[in-house]
């Protein structure tokens, strides 16, 4: 894998992903540390200086008109870092703490922040070493920035506080020891730069963005092998009808369900006019509507990340004509927002999901399908209670789906009298992603049971899901221990091994045939 050079490129989502899942290395571009260093001269020049100067020459917060003297400015700038070490709570995973140091350490390396050279380059050091900083669940209210993770990392980098190396957690001091990595004594300025970003939000953002991308797809696959497996039929999905309401997400789940169920003899056996049926229940025909508001949500959101990961949030801030200005760039609203707006669309996308689940297993509405798809109704109990592990799931996604950012709580004896809760509203986004890949597994492995007891063969893509799943998980019998069943399947969506089954990646909706637009007109 490469190297993420920072500084010689903006940083894409895909660089975080590839550094806090992947373990990729970084490196600092020679130009960056050279900025860097020019940044940081103009910080010494005002250390000296009879006027106050925020973060330099005062104290903190509601403490920003107390003047500290040269020589407790070391002090200051470590009793800072101690004291907003203050995190509470179940350890965040290592791929949150990464990701949060990549991109503080982007920042840092924009040399709009003027820290020293030094203070890059172990930073740097520390995140190659897989050396991670245990920070608590709680601390973080979204606003002049992520504070108490930040400050975790920054009490690492001064050789204190605990880490985490291979899972084992153990002093600070003992893993940048082993590591030939010396700690840091810091100096005016250092211990604000180093914990003022939204970066632990922003980090979780690129991370749900690259699941969401793989569960979205999933989404559309397992809808259709549910139109499949339920005798639904394929004809609102076709791309001129798509054409008449020509939301982008939606033409592109339209274009991929329709493409999953193309040829499929199931579909085939009950078209024409012996169909009595005028149309299919909402979960079905609307699915591309649902999935589609996800798509563009997280296309939206995409676009906030993509601002973000090219912006230098401190505060104060080194101006480019060398000012050294206070601001507000650290609130965290643009990217909480979208945190928010996405857990609200994956509670949706798994609530439609358990819907079309609980149609196979009802016979009044599954179409000819045996009771719960049980082998022998009354005897055994079949997927019943896989439906409710879904609907229990997606209640608590419904929960989760509560926006975050509409609260706020002041702070800092009224300094900071708006904040955004952008990190709680990132970390209830990460149990509601992990909640939708258990309730699309679950449909995915009710209807390739569902599609199983059909007398006609699936689709080739649905067929290949179909198999996929049986290499991990058995068909239909008696009933059986029910949950590594389950968790088989999670681990094929998970991985990608079900998607790549399908060869759903294939159905680009820009190949889809000629659409009509909103007057039925061609565009041949």
């Amino acid at each position: 894998m490469q190297d993420i050079v920072i500084g010689a490129r903006p940083l894409a989502a895909a660089d975080v992903v590839a550094v806090a899942r992947h373990g990729a290395r970084v490196r600092i571009h020679p130009d960056a540390l050279a900025a860097v260093a020019e940044t940081r001269a103009l910080v010494d020049a005002l250390a000296d200086d009879d006027r106050p100067h925020y973060g330099i020459s005062t104290g903190f917060g509601a403490l920003a008109t107390t003047a500290i003297a040269p020589a407790d400015r070391t002090r200051l700038q470590q009793s800072l870092i101690r004291s907003h070490a203050a995190s509470s709570g179940t350890p965040v995973e290592d791929e949150v703490v990464r990701a949060l140091m990549l991109l503080r350490l982007r920042t840092l390396a924009t040399g709009r922040t003027g820290v020293r050279p030094i203070v890059v380059e172990t930073y740097a050091a520390l995140l190659n070493a897989a050396i991670h900083p245990v920070i608590g669940e709680y601390g973080s209210l979204g606003c002049s920035g992520d504070l108490a993770p930040l400050s975790h990392v920054a009490l690492a980098l001064m050789g204190e506080g605990e880490v985490r190396v291979d899972g084992v957690v153990q002093p600070a001091a003992e893993a940048l020891a082993a590591a030939g990595i010396v700690p840091v004594v810091l100096a005016e300025k250092e211990g604000l730069a180093l914990v003022n970003g939204t970066d632990g939000m922003l980090g979780m953002l690129c991370l749900a963005l690259a699941d969401l991308d793989r569960l979205l797809d999933t989404a559309d696959l397992a809808a259709a092998m549910s139109v499949e497996g339920l005798l639904g039929t394929d004809s609102p999905f076709a791309a001129d009808l798509q054409a008449l309401r020509p939301h982008a997400g939606q033409a592109a789940s339209a274009a991929r369900i329709h493409g999953l169920l193309a040829g499929s003899p199931i579909v085939a056996s009950h078209a024409g006019p012996e169909d009595t049926r005028v149309q299919d229940a909402y979960s079905l025909r609307c699915a591309p509507q649902v999935h589609g508001t996800a798509r563009d949500t997280a296309e939206h959101a995409a676009r906030v990340a993509a601002v973000e990961l090219v912006s230098a949030i401190d505060n104060p801030v080194v101006t480019l004509d060398g000012r050294i200005v206070s601001n507000g760039n650290f609130h965290g609203a643009p990217v909480a927002a979208v945190l928010d707006f996405l857990a609200i669309v994956v509670a949706d996308v798994a609530s439609m999901s358990e819907r079309r689940t609980d149609r196979f297993l009802d016979p009044a509405r599954s179409h000819g399908l045996p009771p719960f798809l049980a082998a022998e109704p009354g005897v055994d109990s079949g997927l019943m209670i896989a439906q409710y592990t879904q609907a229990g799931i997606v209640s608590e996604l419904k929960r989760l789906a509560v926006p975050a950012s509409v609260d706020s709580i002041p702070s800092s004896a009224m300094q900071e009298d708006h904040v955004s809760m952008g990190w709680g509203a990132a970390r209830k986004l990460r149990r509601a992603i992990d909640g939708l890949e258990q309730v699309l597994a679950i449909e995915a492995m009710t209807a390739a049971r569902g599609i199983e007891l059909r007398a006609a063969a699936p689709g080739e893509r649905t067929g290949a899901a179909i198999a996929a799943i049986r290499e991990r998980v058995p068909g239909a019998g008696p009933d059986r221990f029910l949950a590594p069943d389950i968790a088989g399947v999670r681990a094929l969506v998970a991985s990608g091994a079900l998607l790549a089954a399908s060869r759903i990646h294939e159905l680009d909706p820009r190949l889809a045939p000629a659409t009509a637009d909103a007057h039925g007109r061609s565009d041949r």
